[in-house]
C-alpha cells in the first residue's frame, strides 16, 4: 500500500537512485510490516536548483547537494517506535550502501485510510466491509 517519492540530485548514479529504492522498500518490509511485492515508488531527478533545503541548516543539521527527500504514503495505525525505527534503518542503510550522509536524508511520512487507495481498475479494494 505505500507510495514511495524519492526526489535526488541529477548528479546522482544510477546505482546511488537504485540502491535508495531498495533500502527504503527493504525497510518497509523489515520495519514496518509492507507486505512483500507492495513496491510502488517514483524516482525524480532533479538540478541542483530544484532541490531546496536551508543552507544554513534546521534543527542544528546541516545539509549538502546531496540530500535525498523521501515520502511515504501509507495506511496510518504504525507506533511512534515503528516510525523511528524505519527513519534510522533508511538512515543508516542509505549511508552505508550509497555513502550518503545521514543528514542528507530527509524522509516525510504521510498516514493515510486504507480506503485511500486504488490500485487500478477503478476500484477501491481496501473498501470497507
Amino acid at each position: 500500500m505505500p507510495l514511495v517519492r524519492i526526489n535526488i540530485s541529477q548528479t546522482a548514479s544510477k546505482d546511488v537512485a537504485r540502491t535508495v529504492s531498495d533500502v527504503v522498500y527493504e525497510a518497509m518490509i523489515n520495519v514496518a510490516n509492507v507486505p512483500q511485492h507492495d513496491k510502488f515508488q517514483i524516482i525524480t531527478r532533479h538540478a541542483s536548483e530544484e532541490l531546496v533545503y536551508p543552507e544554513e541548516g534546521y534543527l542544528g543539521i546541516s545539509y549538502t547537494p546531496q540530500i535525498v527527500f523521501i515520502q511515504v504514503v501509507w495506511n496510518a495505525g504504525r507506533t511512534t517506535d515503528t516510525k523511528k525505527a524505519f527513519y534510522k534503518t533508511i538512515a543508516d542503510g542509505i549511508h552505508e550502501k550509497a555513502g550518503i550522509r545521514k543528514e542528507d536524508v530527509f524522509i516525510n511520512l504521510i498516514d493515510v485510510a486504507r480506503e485511500d487507495w486504488s490500485f487500478g481498475n477503478g476500484e477501491m479494494q481496501y473498501a470497507p466491509k
